[in-house]
């Protein structure tokens, strides 16, 4: 007779999943607990750290921004469908920030899900599509560690991405094997023929310009991007709705920010002859619209990490694959003799400077507090009708100091700085949020407090949904129509801040601004500063 083979060690799943984590580099667990996933929690061990959010989308935005800020996937751990339906928001705008992110979602236990139990998600691997690269509830519980394992090569593959896991409560004490962690590719390197294609285009062309977008600064590619752009003397614009910076925008070569239209991109674009989509879909679109996409005479050449976007770009050549790679690929090419001759692009016209009034404009407060700031300070922001008027007045200069959503959903902003500042604690995290933008997540506050975070929170208080108001007329509303919904009266940012733990002021002098705001940015403990503007 043959001898059995020996059973092969078993331990937990729970023990095996927080082996797992540790292996990843993620003990830090963003949740707000329900009762399915109590048992993950037993015993919890001392090397990791529970983040507690107040809601489930504000739990989901601080792992938004500390993924982002640590560029390794974060681990969130939700309550099965309500959760889950609450996170949903920010969730959606993680799959637009190709942020990467494993969720948990608790699930009733295995032997009661035939009788559609209290608090359980009928079908959980539907529920967050189509906004994760992928969605299981395994079909034992001894496969949850392989199931986490996948999730996580997953959501690290280019395009990065969050992915969810749903779990039954009674999985977590079962005996599996250990799974050991593996190495994964997670960058992909265009194919050097279309790489090709792109370079000579770009050393053909004339007056060529780059549109770069955020996948530049998530894959670490701002300083190949910033040599490519001086080698070709061009112009570099910023493509519409980046959440990311992605080019100093002090730099003698940057032109400017694109808009959501149509119309208006092939007019800013016009004269050039070659644009060259990095990092960024050409073009995103806000309103409908008409005509060309690329002026006349020019081409477009994309290298983007996501085939999908490749795939419905309108025209031109696309390369697919890592940016930082494929921008590395092109710099190793020989420099042509011809690109001495160049011109340069015309300089950026700058903005006159704001001057202050007795109702403080938002250019001046920008102004202001873009004296003060130190500029590797990391600026989070959310507040979209303040965003053009931030373009001409809060430079951003330094790679991974700016952050916002590229998804156009609220709530994202507020939290993701506080998962920003536990990931970077060395550097000043400054939220700037709208007044409207804030109440999303205003919940973030408490997580502030409570983890000792030196954010300083600025509300420009306009008292009303401004981006609406402005929006208006392109849907046929005239000067002095009411817009149902849109005012804000009577909120007290600093009342909130406080009963939350967190300290708050007041501005509305535009002659204490600066004083209020230097102190608030030297501050070691959260604080929120209130300015009111037109």
């Amino acid at each position: 007779m043959q001898p059995h083979p020996p059973n092969p060690p078993t331990v937990t799943v729970r023990e095996a999943v927080l082996d797992l984590l540790r292996a990843f580099g993620m003990t830090t667990i963003f949740g707000n607990p329900g009762s399915t996933e109590l048992p993950l929690f037993l015993d919890f061990p001392s090397d990791f750290r529970y983040i507690l959010g107040l809601q489930e989308s504000v739990v989901v935005g601080m792992a938004d921004g500390y993924a982002q800020a640590t560029h390794n996937a974060a681990f969130v751990n939700l309550h099965s469908a309500a959760g889950v339906g609450h996170a949903m928001g920010n969730i959606f705008t993680a799959h637009k920030n190709r942020t990467p992110m494993v969720i948990t979602a608790g699930q009733q236990a295995r032997a009661i899900l035939p009788f559609d139990p209290f608090l359980f998600s009928n079908q959980a691997t539907e529920l967050p599509k189509p906004y994760v690269k992928w969605s299981v509830e395994p079909a034992r519980a001894e496969d949850v560690p392989l199931a986490i394992a996948r999730a996580y090569y997953i959501a690290m593959q280019q395009p990065q991405g969050p992915v969810l896991v749903s779990i039954p409560a009674d999985d977590w004490q079962r005996q599996c094997e250990p799974v050991l962690p593996r190495v994964v590719s997670q960058a992909m390197r265009p194919d050097p023929q279309v790489l090709g294609l792109i370079a000579d285009a770009l050393d053909q062309a004339s007056r060529p310009a780059i549109v770069v977008g955020a996948a530049v600064d998530r894959d670490q590619a701002w300083d190949a991007v910033l040599q490519l752009a001086e080698r070709h003397n061009a112009a570099v614009w910023v493509a519409p709705m980046s959440g990311r910076c992605s080019f100093p925008e002090d730099h003698r070569l940057f032109a400017g920010f694109l808009p959501a239209m149509r119309e208006k991109i092939v007019a800013l674009l016009g004269g050039h002859d070659l644009v060259f989509a990095l990092g960024a879909p050409a073009f995103t679109y806000h309103v409908e619209g008409a005509g060309p996409h690329l002026p006349a005479g020019a081409a477009l050449v994309q290298l983007i990490d996501d085939p999908q976007i490749a795939a419905w770009a309108p025209t031109g050549t696309s390369a697919v694959g890592s940016i930082r790679l494929g921008v590395q690929d092109l710099l190793a090419r020989p420099v042509p003799a011809n690109l001495a001759q160049r011109a340069l692009p015309a300089p950026r016209q700058p903005r006159p400077r704001a001057e202050p009034s007795p109702l403080m404009s938002v250019a001046y407060v920008l102004q202001t507090l873009a004296g003060l700031r130190a500029p590797e300070s990391i600026v989070v922001e959310e507040a979209p009708s303040a965003r053009s008027v931030m373009h001409g007045y809060l430079p951003i200069t330094q790679s991974g100091t700016f952050y916002t959503m590229c998804s156009g959903g609220l709530g994202h902003s507020m939290p993701a700085a506080v998962g920003v500042a536990l990931a970077q604690p060395e550097k000043k995290v400054i939220a700037l949020m709208g007044d409207g933008s804030s109440l999303y997540s205003i919940q973030a506050l408490w997580s502030a407090a409570q983890l000792k975070l030196a954010i300083t929170f600025i509300i420009l208080k306009n008292r009303r949904y401004a981006a609406l108001q402005e929006f208006a007329p392109t849907f046929g509303f005239q000067a002095g129509d009411t817009l149902q919904g849109t005012d804000l009266p009577e909120i007290d940012f600093t009342a909130l801040a406080r009963g939350q733990g967190c300290d708050a002021v007041t501005v509305s002098d535009p002659a204490q601004l600066a004083l209020v705001l230097r102190e608030a940015l030297a501050s070691p403990r959260p604080i929120l500063v209130e300015v009111g503007v037109a």
